[in-house]
């Protein structure tokens, strides 16, 4: 008789070396919808809320364990790395992760796969009901699948009881034609996954092709014992995809965005286009949001409600307001407020941040700059470490020149002013509420309130250069037909 058990530990399996990857980049380390692999493997048991959550790291462990730091820090737990230095199976790594636990560990010990990006919550929830309700030593995720190719088969006997899995490697022609698979997710009983572990020698087993320790074979070992083994199918098999290589990577994202964007459809967003539309897990879009054809949303995007993002715009931490329309428009931490309008053609860099129904128009980019309600920079355009307030226009062809070449400096626009075509803003400089500045102007001095500043040299035409310096030439000879149309139209005209 099992005693009675709660979920004490979960595991997760990111040691592996990933070779099919073709990757400086450890396998668990590969983006998929904002996230790597392996994070989405620890929020999805770290929803179980289990008292310690345990991941195994081996191949590029610095890299992995830095970034479960991170992950620690979002979720506000502990995460702990278990090292598997050399990887001798996954019962081997369950041994290391173990190791880092208390030696009269108890209860029931999860142990999921850091390169099954889809797997939920939810799912292992059913699977550690089951694994309880039917107080099994061992409970094994299963999926029936088409193509099994690669995957361990779960073995049953005449009554569907389980009696083992076999790796694909090691398994007969007719095992091989078995279509349910081990997911490589299992529940156990703490005690008895360390009394087994302890009882494998893969030296005695000829199945066993690799000389590795196979977490599977616990089930062989508690079977053989006499306790009660068991299996919880997992009725959609894109939960328990792995990734192995950039082919099973591109399918499972691409799985996973339709699955995202069928999400935010189903809450009132509309997506014109659902196969040029890409999002990451943690966006965020209110009812009524537009996404047109080529829109990439990244990780940190919030979307406010009737906002219309696109055709072919791309977001990375970006917060845009209700009603705001993006289009054409490259963005990364930038802040769009309420009824703005950006684009086509911007470029939002970080700290850039536009206020309501103000405008950041065609091949205009901005950085670490704030627009005031009902700003507006409409047309080619750099605005760099800049204040834009209430209502001023910025004329077309304007350089906030920020830079000195040792430290950038700051531009200030007051509300109301209007600053003329092809400006130069020397930073530091302020331009005073209401005040305007002439086309062509280099401003280098601060611009009183409600004055005109024009900083240009003055016009000098020198009459007939063209014609001695460049004689001969298509411009020359424009000149003089232009002059003769001209002598002929001033005789016409005084006669």
């Amino acid at each position: 008789m099992l005693p009675e058990r709660s979920l004490t530990t979960a595991i997760v399996l990111a040691a592996g070396n990933g070779t099919r990857m073709h990757s400086a980049i450890p396998k668990v380390l590969h983006p998929l919808a904002g996230r790597p692999l392996v994070e989405h493997a620890v929020r999805a048991a770290a929803g179980l809320v289990p008292e310690h959550l345990i991941v195994v790291i081996g191949h590029g462990r610095d890299a992995v364990d830095a970034h479960l730091r991170t992950v620690a820090a979002e979720l506000g737990r502990e995460v702990r790395a278990a090292v598997q230095a050399q990887q001798h199976g996954t019962g081997h790594a369950v041994c290391a992760a173990l190791g880092v636990l208390p030696a009269g560990l108890s209860g029931t010990v999860l142990v999921s796969c850091g390169d099954v990006p889809l797997l939920d919550t939810g799912t292992l929830a059913g699977l550690i009901t089951e694994h309880h309700r039917a107080r099994h030593a061992a409970t094994v995720l299963t999926a029936v699948v088409e193509d099994p190719t690669g995957y361990g088969r779960v073995l049953r006997d005449r009554s569907g009881a389980v009696t083992g899995i076999v790796e694909h490697r090691d398994a007969t022609t007719a095992q091989r034609a078995i279509q349910e698979i081990n997911s490589g997710v299992f529940a156990f009983d703490a005690g008895v996954l360390r009394d087994a572990l302890g009882r494998l020698d893969p030296s005695t087993d000829h199945r066993n092709s690799q000389g590795e320790l196979y977490l599977t074979d616990v089930l062989g070992v508690a079977r053989a014992r006499g306790l009660p083994v068991g299996a919880h199918p997992c009725a959609d098999p894109w939960l328990v995809a792995g990734v192995n290589d950039r082919v099973q990577l591109a399918a499972v994202g691409a799985e996973l965005n339709r699955r995202l964007l069928e999400h935010w459809m189903r809450a009132g967003v509309t997506v014109v286009d659902p196969t040029s539309v890409w999002l990451d897990v943690d966006v965020q879009l209110a009812p009524d949001v537009v996404l047109h054809p080529g829109v990439q949303l990244h990780a940190g995007t919030v979307v406010g409600p009737g906002a219309m993002i696109g055709p072919d715009s791309t977001l990375s931490s970006c917060t845009v307001g209700a009603g705001a329309t993006v289009v054409r428009t490259h963005a990364l931490g930038a802040v769009v407020a309420d009824d703005a309008q950006i684009g086509p053609f911007a470029y939002l860099r970080p700290g850039s941040r536009v206020g309501e129904r103000a405008r950041v128009g065609t091949f205009v980019e901005t950085k670490n700059a704030q627009l005031g309600p009902g700003a507006k920079v409409p047309h080619l355009s750099y605005v760099g470490d800049a204040t834009i307030g209430e209502g001023s226009n910025i004329g077309a062809a304007t350089v906030f020149v920020n830079y000195d070449g040792v430290t950038k400096h700051r531009t200030t626009v007051g509300a109301h002013a209007r600053t003329g075509a092809d400006n130069m803003f020397v930073a530091p400089v302020t331009i005073g509420d209401g005040a305007y500045t002439a086309a062509g102007s280099v401003i280098t001095e601060d611009v009183p309130p409600g004055a005109l500043a024009v900083a240009r040299g003055r016009q000098r035409n020198v009459e007939g250069w063209v014609s001695q310096r460049r004689p001969g030439t298509p411009a020359a000879h424009a000149a003089k037909r232009a002059q003769q149309t001209d002598g002929d139209q001033t005789r016409q005209e005084q006669t």
